[in-house]
């Protein structure tokens, strides 16, 4: 008998590891950086020899209290620290300073796109601090498991959702917003694929109508947004087939295998009290001011949601073009510069998605090593709104000059190849009168009412004017002289 998923509805909350972009670890002065050798990135602290203290990472603080703020959460004022203690070969304290019972923010939202486009608030439960484990490497050696602890003490920021997403697609839409927060605040490049962003998920299911959850089931391993949502749809199709068998979900941790987009048992769950917390006894409580809280709100940047809104509402920009432009915080700083330059927001958004952005993508570099400064681009803009050339030799002609060399404006180098529009009405009307002297046949079709003949004149005025006729003007003086 075929299954009916639609009389279930899945439960869906994600738990967020964000890495911070820290110079140093988050209790140790040791190096963060990525990609170095092997336990190079070591120091007695973080590898918890006796007799070590740890110290708090200013940076770390600051990163929560602007992520929190950037998703309106509470700041919390007084911040302990707790031991999760566990053993586990790349963590070689046996233990994780983490906070339990204090996080540093609660509450608060991130907006996401629903199956129907609309937008959907997805709760924040809480987001606290703690520290990166090492890494485990199970591929190298064909007998052993090698560890690298460099990255054991990195600060980490965990941000819990309230379970509030219905979907794969939620979830996907909602990693991508954080990711994009996370960048735009500058706390964290949020590379999934380098680890700097990790994602647990934990899924369950209920029949409609039903206000109880299901058993959760806890799923690890995704290293890629799409990943996540196919783990996602995967643990919904198998818990519901696996109720509808008669059989129970068991609270269970999964991993996900990529290779075969199936969810495999890891081990049973662990409950809080399996990490026996307790206070760190080597740490003093932080305490977080408002006075603290505010100065990091006014050097706060500007939000996408705040950029989205004002392109729409001030710009008059359309949706489609304002998520384009603040996808990414390097696009939507060149632009905010563009626009200081140029009132015509949307020649500008238009340049962005269309030469710009096809260069970047061509040359596989990002807008930072663009060669072409955002006043020069506002040159050629205005070049094309003063009517001084065609918006076709901006595009194909100067601004492929300009990729080449900055040393001369847009101006100069239209002028320099005789490319500056021709928009004197008398010196038109000669290629006009030419142009419907060479076609007497078709002006009588014209007045017969055969208007699509109109561009067969256009043509021949651009022809001989040799493309520097400016259109709107020729084509209103050969309206004109039809006309008559």
């Amino acid at each position: 008998m075929p299954v009916d998923y639609s009389k279930y509805e899945p439960v869906i909350g994600l738990e967020i590891h964000i890495q911070l972009s820290t110079k140093s670890k988050a209790y140790s002065s040791d190096s963060t950086t990525y990609g170095e050798p092997p336990n190079t990135n070591v120091s007695p602290i973080s590898l918890g020899h006796p007799g070590t203290l740890p110290l708090m990472n200013k940076k770390t603080i600051e990163s929560a209290v602007k992520l929190g703020l950037a998703v309106g959460s509470d700041i919390r004022e007084m911040n302990e620290f707790a031991r999760k203690n566990y053993f586990y070969a790349d963590l070689p304290k046996g233990y994780q300073i983490t906070q339990h019972e204090t996080p540093i923010c609660t509450g608060g939202n991130v907006v996401v796109k629903d199956a129907e486009g609309n937008p959907k608030n997805i709760g924040i439960t809480r987001i606290h601090m703690e520290e990166d484990s090492g890494k485990s490497m199970h591929d190298i050696d064909p007998f052993n498991t090698l560890i690298d602890l460099n990255r054991a003490g990195v600060p980490l920021l965990e941000m819990v959702s309230e379970p509030d997403f219905r979907s794969g697609e939620e979830a996907y839409s909602y990693l991508s917003e954080v990711r994009k927060l996370v960048r735009y605040l500058d706390i964290s490049d949020g590379n999934m694929e380098e680890g700097s962003m990790r994602c647990d998920v934990n899924v369950s299911v209920r029949p409609k109508g039903r206000e109880k959850f299901g058993t959760k089931v806890e799923v690890k391993n995704m290293n890629s947004f799409r990943n996540v949502q196919k783990a996602i749809d995967f643990e919904i199709k198998r818990q519901i087939e696996l109720v509808e068998s008669g059989g129970e979900v068991e609270q269970t941790t999964m991993n996900f295998n990529a290779a075969t987009g199936e969810t495999i048992l890891l081990r049973s769950k662990e409950d809080a009290h399996d990490y026996r917390y307790f206070t760190e006894p080597d740490l003093q409580p932080v305490v977080v001011t408002e006075e603290y809280v505010g100065k990091v709100k006014e050097n706060m940047p500007a939000l996408p949601s705040e950029l989205f809104e004002k392109y729409v509402k001030e710009l008059g920009l359309s949706e489609y073009d304002a998520s384009i432009l603040t996808e990414n915080k390097s696009i939507a700083l060149y632009f905010e510069d563009l626009i200081q330059h140029t009132s015509n927001a949307k020649a500008a958004a238009n340049w962005m998605m269309g030469e710009i952005k096809s260069h970047l993508n061509a040359k596989a570099i990002e807008i930072d090593d663009f060669p072409i400064a955002s006043s020069t681009i506002a040159e050629l803009i205005a070049l094309v709104d003063d009517s001084k050339i065609s918006n076709t030799v901006a595009s194909q002609k100067v601004f492929p000059l300009l990729l080449e060399s900055n040393s001369k404006s847009p101006l100069e180098l239209a002028k320099e190849n005789n490319w500056i529009q021709e928009s004197n009405q008398d010196a038109l009307t000669g290629f006009v009168e030419a142009a419907l002297a060479k076609y007497p046949d078709k002006v009588e079709e014209y007045k017969n009412g055969k208007k699509g003949v109109l561009g067969l004149f256009m043509g021949e005025v651009m022809k001989m004017s040799q493309g520097k006729a400016d259109p709107k003007v020729a084509n209103q003086l050969v309206r004109q002289a039809l006309e008559k």
